[in-house]
């Protein structure tokens, strides 16, 4: 199961809306593991770690999502988890600290999960998300996010997987935020992400 915000969701910063389903990374990792394996999306605009957002019209906090979905698509063999975006909104978890706190909430619910019929725990991948950027017009992201937070993201992840036991992989060594709004990608690096985790998830699930 790929867990995620927007950019697992597939939104467009160029064009605006979604991104077509053969761009998003969930299917590009499908598709590169080929048919015998199953990549479930659950993606959702704006989710945190384990942070409300009550200026949304919907439940955006990752840690509430998770049990409902552990339970809705259990067995799995993997849970990728990348979230942390949307945590560094200036009216959120502004720094990588919070963000890392989150992921550590994540990785708890994954482990404790009371799972059925004797399944078992499915092994955890911790993704940090590609770093925030200035957009054309020389603003910063959106939202108040800060550049030099995000930076730190991979760090904390790495850090926090090599403690629990996780796989990592930090995806701003194959994809680059858009500078129309210094968040979320093109199609193009998207595609990137799933291509790269073809590798970790195969040794991953080993």
């Amino acid at each position: 199961m790929a867990f995620g915000d927007s950019l697992t969701w597939g939104t467009n910063p160029v064009a605006g809306g979604r991104h077509l389903y053969e761009d998003r990374w969930p299917s590009a990792l499908g598709r590169g593991l080929g048919q015998d394996f199953r990549i479930i999306p659950e993606g959702l605009g704006g989710r945190t770690t384990a942070f409300d957002d009550l200026t949304a019209a919907f439940e955006r906090n990752g840690a509430r999502a998770l049990p409902m979905l552990l339970a809705t698509h259990s067995p799995l063999d993997l849970v990728i988890i990348m979230l942390g975006a949307n945590d560094l909104k200036a009216y959120i978890s502004p720094t990588a600290h919070g963000a890392a706190a989150g992921m550590a909430r994540l990785v708890e619910i994954v482990r404790s999960f009371p799972y059925s019929w004797g399944m078992q725990a499915p092994k955890i991948m911790l993704v940090s998300p590609p770093h925030l950027c200035k957009r054309a017009n020389g603003e910063g992201p959106q939202s108040g996010r800060i550049i030099a937070e995000s930076l730190k993201l991979a760090e904390g992840y790495r850090l926090l997987a090599q403690a629990q036991g996780c796989s990592f992989f930090d995806a701003s060594t194959v994809a680059t935020a858009s500078d129309v709004d210094g968040v979320h990608l093109d199609a193009a690096n998207t595609r990137a992400i799933g291509t790269a985790l073809v590798a970790p998830v195969r040794e991953a699930l080993t």
